[in-house]
């Protein structure tokens, strides 16, 4: 069973320019998609109920708020059990470090993005807060020197 919902070419155009920009306003984004602005609010109101747009978010750089250091950190649970998961993925959820988490499959349990002051702030995130976790057996680290947003997610075209 699919969960896709189908949108046509006006709905995946002001998907795309609000991905671009969320603050685009009714009136602008009906002008350039070539529809009167209630209509406009309609589909854009349409897309959120039906959860294509799940909400709008506001980005900020981590080095300009002292968290010039980011990491991906590998993370093996062990063991990996249901009751072990929530405490834990609570836990790192709950660190004003963390970023980003993913449940993964093969060697590795999770994927944590953390961002930190510097090099020594993360060696105190990975031991304070991962590695004397009783349920970690291994945490992987790993530097980011460069990230790049990538273009808007918008559904494979049609065959």
């Amino acid at each position: 069973m699919s969960d896709s919902v189908a949108l046509d070419p006006v709905d995946l155009q002001i998907l795309r320019l609000l991905q671009n920009d969320a603050r685009t306003t009714y009136r602008e984004l009906a002008a350039e998609v070539g529809v009167a602005a209630s209509t406009c609010l309609d589909r854009v109101a349409r897309l959120r109920r039906s959860g294509v747009i799940l909400g709008d978010q506001l980005r900020l750089d981590p080095a300009k708020l002292g968290r010039g250091l980011q990491a991906l950190l590998l993370v093996q649970v062990r063991p990996h059990r249901r009751e072990l998961i929530g405490p834990f993925v609570g836990r790192i959820r709950s660190l004003p470090e963390s970023r980003a988490l993913f449940h993964l499959t093969g060697p590795d349990d999770y994927l944590v993005q953390v961002a930190v002051a510097d090099a020594a702030d993360l060696q105190r995130l990975v031991l304070d807060e991962f590695t004397s976790r009783r349920e970690v057996a291994r945490v992987d680290t790993r530097l980011i020197f460069q990230q790049w947003e990538c273009g808007p997610l918008l559904p494979p075209a049609a065959n």
